[in-house]
């Protein structure tokens, strides 16, 4: 059955992608790019595919003008996929890195998704809320804890939406990448290297560098996103499936192991 998509963070990466996916599934996509400068080239390669069931619109969920004009469409999903991320040493990085994150991340889509979900149970309409979380949300791997917590955050605004909204028929969904390459995790990893300074924090740069580039070297942390990809145009527009979806499976099985050794954590 063809829905009526509306993707947040549609202008790169995951979001771009999968919009054009599911729009040459046939679904209708209202594509959004949190800057003007993308809609345009979204709009232009939209139509060279001749996609005319793509639509591209403008949503900076930091103006609430945009959010409002968006609340105001019609369409039966509504994916949360934008966001941003602050890496870097949690007992060193700046708070105010860190309050810009929690904003980004979990209370503008919180915002966004309240306007959009009590529109459609005023409608009595059935609709479906999907978030991009991470692997970080189940896990939490040092020198990633601010933008990882957010997706922490994500997991439980989304269980409890599950539990409040199933009686008005309203499904909710996380999709948890790995990490994989689409340029996101690289361009984070960069971001504490604009305030960390060897002169006044106790992490240095060369060290926390070489985590990163360590990690990114390794098969985990290069993955091919068309497999992500292929999931998230099968998931976002389902009717059933899973309410967690972590991809790849051997990721979800090290965050099982995961979180059964937490419970023999010590200190």
């Amino acid at each position: 059955m063809s829905r009526t998509i509306l993707i947040t963070g549609a202008g790169s990466g995951f979001g771009k992608a999968a919009a054009i996916g599911m729009a040459k599934n046939g679904h209708n996509i209202i594509a959004t790019a949190h800057v003007s400068s993308q809609v345009t080239p979204l709009r232009e390669e939209a139509a060279a595919l001749g996609l005319n069931n793509l639509r591209v619109e403008r949503l900076d969920l930091d103006d609430p003008y945009d959010i409002k004009q968006a609340i105001g469409w019609e369409f039966d999903v509504l994916w949360n996929n934008a966001g941003m991320g602050e890496a870097g040493p949690v007992w060193e990085i700046p708070i105010d890195l860190v309050r810009r994150n929690f904003e980004v991340n979990v209370i503008l889509p919180l915002q966004l998704t309240q306007g959009v979900v009590q529109k459609w149970v005023r409608q009595g309409k059935k609709g479906k809320v999907v978030f991009t979380s991470s692997m970080g949300g189940l896990f939490t791997p040092a020198n990633w804890g601010t933008y990882v917590s957010t997706k922490h955050a994500l997991e439980s605004i989304a269980e409890a939406l599950q539990q409040e909204l199933s009686a008005y028929g309203i499904k909710i969904q996380t999709i948890n990448p790995g990490a994989y390459y689409t340029g996101y995790n690289e361009t984070m990893a960069d971001n504490p290297f604009r305030w960390l300074d060897d002169s006044t924090n106790f992490t240095k740069r060369a060290d926390l560098r070489k985590g990163f580039d360590d990690f990114f070297a390794t098969p985990e942390g290069k993955m091919d996103p068309q497999e992500m990809i292929d999931r998230m145009i099968e998931v976002v527009p389902a009717d059933t499936g899973k309410f967690r979806n972590v991809v790849p499976k051997t990721i979800e099985n090290m965050l099982k192991e995961h979180q059964l050794a937490a419970w023999e954590n010590q200190i």
